[in-house]
C-alpha cells in the first residue's frame, strides 16, 4: 500500500496560516525530541549522580562538532527538494531523493567512525576532568554507534518536509522517543549500567526512527518514492547539494568550534559547572528548538517559492518567521526563566549546581531574541539558493568573536558570568550579519530575474 504524503503547496494561500500550520509539527517533534533527551539527563543524573550527568553533558559540543559538517548537507537537500517541488520538476525530485539517501548513508558510516576513533584525543584536548573522562569515553562510542541510522533519519525527514509533509516526521520521531524512555528506564534504573544505559538507549531508537522513515520513503507515491534498488549518487545533484548543504554544514562546524572551545572553558571550573551548564542548556533548549522550527519551514516556503519565482512571498515570510521568534521568545523563555530552578531542580538535587545554572538560564534566555533570528534567517538565504554569506556572516559574527572573546575579556575575568555572556554578544552581532545577508539576497535575486512579476502573475 502506498502511502500519499501530506504535501502542502507553499506557493499558494495565506501564508501565516501554512506557515504555522507547517512548523508546529516540526516544532513538536524538536521539542520532543530535546524532552526525551532531557528524559536521558534527568535519568542518569538523578539516578547515577551528578559526575554521570556531567559526562553526558561533556559531549554534547564534541558531538555537535563531528556530526554537523553531514548534516548541513541535509539542508542541501531540503532546498533542492523544495525548489525543485516549486518549479514542477518531478524526475528531479526522484534524482534529489535518491542521492540524497545514499549520500546519508555514506556520511553516517563517515560520522560513526570519525567519532569512534577520536573521541579520546578530542576530550583530552577539551579538558574533560579525570572524574568523568572514561564516563565520557564509553558515551561517546556507544553513541555514534547510532549515526548512520541518524543521518538517514535526518536526510529523510529533510525530503519530506521539502514537499510539505512536517507531520510524518515527528510522528516517526514519537514512537522512537517513548522506546527511547523506555529503555531508559530499563538500563538505567532496572540494570543499573548508569551512562552506557543512556547511550544505548538513544542509539536503538534511532535505528528505529530510521527504519519508520525509509519504510514512509519506499511506500510513498511518486515522486518522493524511495526505489532502493535505486540508490546510487547523481553527480549532478550531488553538486547542487553540496553547493547548498557543504556551506551550512561549515557553519554548523565552525559554530560547534567555538561552543567547544567555551565547553573547555567551562570544563576548567571542574564537574560542578559542567552538570549545571549541561542542565541549563537543555531547560533553555527548549525555547531555541521551538525557534529553530522556524527556520526549517523558512527553508522550505523560500525554497518552494524560489523555484516559482514569486519572491514576494519569500519577503512575507521572513516577516511572518520574525513575528514568531519573538512571540515564542517571550511564551516560552519568559516562563522558562521564573521557573529555572525548579527546572534545574528536576536534573539533580545538588543545591550548587542549580545555582550555577540559574547563571547561564538568567543570561542567555534574556537575549534569546537575537538567537532566534540568526537562526532563522539562514534559512530564508539558503533556501533562495545563497548558501555561503550566511556561513561567513555566522564565521565573523559568532564563531571568531567568540575565541576573541574567550582569549582577551575571559582571560582577564575568568568568571562564570564572562563565559555564558559571550553567548548573547555573538547571537546579536551574527543576527545582524543575517538579516543584512538576506536583504543583499534578496536584491541580487530582483535584479538577476528582471521578469519575476510577470512570471508569477502567469
Amino acid at each position: 500500500m502506498l502511502i500519499r504524503p501530506q504535501n502542502l503547496d507553499a506557493t499558494q494561500g495565506p501564508i501565516f496560516r501554512k506557515f504555522l500550520l507547517f512548523a508546529f509539527p516540526i516544532m513538536i517533534m524538536n521539542l520532543l525530541q530535546l524532552l526525551f533527551n532531557a528524559a536521558d539527563m534527568i535519568v542518569v543524573g538523578r539516578v547515577a549522580g551528578s559526575d554521570a550527568l556531567a559526562a553526558v553533558g561533556a559531549t554534547a559540543p564534541l558531538i555537535n562538532l563531528i556530526v554537523n559538517l553531514f548534516m548541513g548537507l541535509s539542508v542541501g537537500t531540503s532546498v533542492i527538494v523544495a525548489q525543485d517541488r516549486g518549479a514542477g520538476h518531478p524526475e528531479q525530485i526522484r534524482r534529489s531523493v535518491h542521492t540524497s539517501v545514499a549520500i546519508s548513508i555514506v556520511g553516517g558510516v563517515l560520522v560513526m567512525v570519525t567519532g569512534f576513533v577520536f573521541c579520546v584525543p578530542l576530550l583530552g584536548a577539551m579538558g574533560t576532568p579525570d572524574n568523568i573522562f572514561d564516563q565520557s569515553v564509553l558515551y561517546m562510542r556507544i553513541y555514534f554507534l547510532g549515526m548512520p541510522a541518524s543521518m538517514v533519519y535526518n536526510f529523510g525527514a529533510g525530503i519530506l518536509r521539502a514537499v510539505g509533509d512536517s507531520r510524518r516526521p515527528m510522528y516517526y520521531l514519537v514512537i522512537a522517543g517513548i522506546v527511547n524512555v523506555v529503555l531508559n528506564l530499563i538500563f538505567v534504573i532496572g540494570m543499573h549500567i548508569g551512562v552506557a544505559g543512556v547511550a544505548w538507549a538513544t542509539t536503538i531508537s534511532q535505528y528505529l526512527s530510521m527504519v519508520l522513515i525509509l519504510v514512509c520513503l519506499v511506500r510513498s507515491e511518486d515522486p518522493i518514492r524511495l526505489y532502493l534498488r535505486r540508490l546510487r549518487i547523481d553527480r549532478k545533484k550531488l553538486v547542487q547539494i553540496v553547493r547548498i548543504g557543504l556551506p551550512a554544514g561549515l557553519q554548523g562546524l565552525l559554530f560547534s568550534i567555538s561552543n567547544v572551545l567555551i565547553q573547555s572553558a567551562v570544563n576548567t571550573f571542574g564537574s560542578t559547572l559542567i552538570a549545571a551548564s549541561s542542565a541549563a542548556g537543555n531547560v533553555e533548549g527548549f525555547v531555541g528548538t521551538s525557534m529553530n522550527a522556524y527556520n526549517n519551514a523558512a527553508i522550505t516556503f523560500a525554497g518552494q517559492n524560489m523555484g516559482a519565482r514569486k519572491y514576494d512571498r519569500i519577503d512575507t515570510v521572513a516577516k511572518v518567521s520574525t513575528v514568531l521568534v519573538f512571540a515564542t521568545w517571550v511564551i516560552l523563555g519568559g516562563p522558562a526563566l521564573l521557573l529555572g530552578r525548579p527546572l534545574l531542580g528536576l536534573y539533580t538535587s545538588d543545591p550548587e549546581v542549580v545555582r550555577l545554572g540559574m547563571i547561564r538560564l538568567t543570561v542567555l534566555l534574556a537575549a534569546y531574541f537575537s538567537c532566534g533570528i540568526m537562526n532563522v534567517f539562514p534559512g530564508l538565504s539558503r533556501g533562495m539558493g545563497y548558501s555561503i554569506l550566511p556561513m561567513l556572516s555566522t564565521l565573523t559574527g559568532a564563531c571568531l568573536l567568540r575565541i576573541v572573546w574567550l582569549y582577551t575579556f575571559f582571560a582577564w575575568y575568568p568568571t562564570v558570568f564572562m563565559i555564558f555572556i559571550a553567548y548573547p554578544i555573538t547571537w546579536t552581532l551574527a543576527g545582524i550579519g543575517q538579516v543584512g545577508v538576506f536583504l543583499y539576497a534578496r536584491r541580487q535575486i530582483r535584479l538577476r530575474d528582471p521578469d519575476w512579476e510577470t512570471a508569477a502573475a502567469g
